[in-house]
C-alpha cells in the first residue's frame, strides 16, 4: 500500500487516482466494458429492449427483442455511435487508453 502513498508536491487529482489504480489492479477492462454498456442504453433509451450487449475489439454487439426498434436504431446507427462517445468522453472514469478497451468504433444491432 505504501506504493499508493502520495507527497502533497506530488498530488494527483482524485479522478487521475482513481483511474490509476484501477488501472494497476487491471479492473479498467471491465468498468469500461460496464461503462459502455451503460451509455449505450443512455443514448438509444432502448435499454428495456436490449436482451444481449457484448463488447469486443471496438465493436458494441446488441441483440434487440423487438424488429421494430431494431430498424428504428439501424436509421440512426452512427448518431447513436457518436452519442455512445460522447457520453464515455464526458465519464471521468472512463479510461481510453486500456488497450483492450476502449472507444466504440462500430456498432452491429441482431
Amino acid at each position: 500500500m505504501d506504493k499508493y502513498r502520495i507527497n502533497r508536491k506530488n498530488a494527483l487529482p482524485l479522478a487521475a487516482a482513481i483511474r490509476e489504480y484501477l488501472h494497476d489492479t487491471h479492473l479498467s477492462s471491465g468498468l469500461n466494458t460496464r461503462r459502455i454498456f451503460d451509455a449505450w442504453d443512455k443514448a438509444s433509451g432502448a435499454g428495456p429492449f436490449t436482451l444481449k450487449r457484448f463488447y469486443r475489439s471496438g465493436k458494441l454487439y446488441i441483440t434487440l427483442n423487438s424488429s421494430v426498434v431494431r430498424s428504428q436504431l439501424n436509421g440512426r446507427k452512427e448518431q447513436l455511435l457518436e452519442s455512445v462517445n460522447d457520453i464515455l468522453a464526458r465519464d471521468e472514469c472512463f479510461s481510453p487508453e486500456d488497450p483492450a478497451v476502449s472507444w466504440v468504433q462500430e456498432l452491429i444491432l441482431k
